[in-house]
């Protein structure tokens, strides 16, 4: 009798998978996202030193100052912080805007997290083997764009098969 009252009916199980779902996860994991770019960002603008994690291959001073920590004079931190709010942009139109966006919106938002990921691991490239530290906030970003990557990945090959 324990165990029936502990399994989900089909309705309560409807309910959490449809709460569950790609949209949702992706808000999440967005905000997340932007939380730490934003903080990343305006670390750049204060110029202030962010808190890190002490001794081994941890120095968030060493990489967020870094010669790959702007692009073209731009901080990275505000490139990401960029890309998360076209990211969002881009699945609030898929879902609330018809036409265009509604067709052609998970590929859009795919197309997005492909550079992201591609440029995240790009970053963890350098992290490793050219400034030979790690920033803690940095690693946690570009593992929140592999996670919005992953479910995009699975969403638009859903869509499209």
């Amino acid at each position: 009798m324990a165990q029936q009252a502990e399994q989900l009916n089909p309705t309560q199980t409807r309910r959490v998978a449809s709460f569950l779902n790609t949209y949702t996860l992706s808000f999440i994991v967005l905000a997340l996202a932007i939380g730490v770019s934003g903080y990343l960002s305006y670390l750049k603008i204060a110029n202030a030193n962010a808190p890190c994690l002490t001794g081994g291959a941890f120095d968030c001073g060493t990489v967020l100052n870094s010669a790959y920590s702007e692009l073209a004079g731009i901080p990275i931190a505000w490139l990401g912080l960029g890309t998360n709010f076209v990211v969002l942009g881009l699945i609030v139109a898929s879902r609330r805007l018809g036409g265009f966006f509604q067709e052609y919106g998970t590929l859009m938002v795919f197309g997005v997290l492909l550079f992201a990921f591609i440029y995240s691991v790009y970053l963890v490239y350098l992290q490793a083997f050219v400034i030979q530290a790690y920033c803690p906030w940095c690693l946690s970003h570009e593992a929140l764009v592999t996670v919005l990557f992953g479910l995009w990945s699975r969403k638009t090959w859903l869509d499209l098969a």
